[in-house]
């Protein structure tokens, strides 16, 4: 009877682990936050294994099921605590380099992107969740419908609001991994150059740089706008940049960006979003809370 119940265990935990990088990329578009999504998923594995195996049809649909309704409750908490959130909000960092995600999930990089992610945060959680599954993870609408406890028109309905959303929030032309390459790589060499002109030529006229430091690091309270407001800000952050500091190019949310490092932690990662050969947005983290896993 022993070795009974070790083998189901044994059992439950594998075809947990076989779900995990599926639960944790759902967690992870819908809160924003690895920590968070992190913390989901271990509850879902929790639940997981309390459940009468005998009731579970399908473990990918359960586990599923509830990664995403845990999701759409924290994230309506986490909403509640955004408005007393100090400075501007951005998701957490994630780094996506080669070997960190299994293929059929690193074909989704785009819909990890810094821009896609704080375009998201436009949708109230059931149409985030819609979407999400939806678009990016190609589930149909009764499977939707079943894992938000929605009726199908229901959720036809938040998905057509949602796209119209994001519809309207995204540029026409996405920048490939070597175009976003190449422009980001200009844009952090005319600022450690100091070269203005440089900046300038890289950086798209209504250009937005929003810095996220939680009330913990210095930081930019609200967004800016416009290439010269945006330019000499990025300027005065690298000449007012202490000696010792390490730079890092490497892949974050499917993009590359910068990791800017001192006595071995992250103090600063930059992201940015490139359109039509030009720096259209730059994200810049500073929220040490939100650096750990860098």
């Amino acid at each position: 009877m022993e070795d009974a119940m070790e083998d189901v265990t044994e059992d439950i935990g594998q075809d947990f682990e076989a779900l995990r990088p599926l639960l944790f990329a759902i967690a992870y578009r819908m809160l924003g936050s690895a920590v968070d999504a992190e913390d989901i998923v271990q509850e879902a594995y929790l639940r997981y294994q309390a459940a009468d195996p005998h009731s579970i049809r399908s473990t990918k649909a359960f586990l599923t099921t509830v990664v995403t309704r845990l999701s759409i409750d924290q994230l309506k908490s986490a909403r509640r605590q955004r408005e007393s959130y100090v400075g501007a909000w951005l998701p957490e960092p994630l780094l996506t380099t080669a070997g960190d995600q299994p293929a059929d999930l690193a074909a989704l990089n785009d819909s990890l992107s810094t821009a896609f992610l704080v375009l998201l945060e436009t949708l109230n959680p059931i149409e985030r969740a819609v979407f999400l599954l939806r678009e990016v993870f190609d589930y149909d609408y009764a499977a939707i419908a079943e894992i938000v406890g929605k009726s199908e028109s229901a959720c036809r309905q938040a998905l057509h609001r949602a796209r119209e959303a994001v519809r309207s929030g995204r540029p026409r032309f996405h920048s490939t991994a070597d175009e976003h390459r190449l422009v980001f790589t200009r844009f952090l060499e005319a600022c450690g150059q100091g070269d203005i002109q440089g900046l300038e030529a890289v950086l798209a006229a209504d250009v937005t740089a929003v810095t996220d430091g939680g009330g913990k690091a210095s930081a930019a309270t609200k967004p800016l706008h416009g290439l010269k407001i945006v330019a000499a800000f990025m300027l005065g952050l690298f000449k007012r940049a202490p000696a010792g500091l390490e730079y890092e190019l490497t892949e974050i949310n499917g993009r590359t960006g910068l990791i800017v490092r001192q006595d071995g932690a992250a103090v600063v990662a930059i992201m940015a979003d490139v359109v039509d050969g030009k720096v259209a947005a730059l994200w810049a983290m500073r929220n040490p809370d939100k650096l750990r896993r860098l």
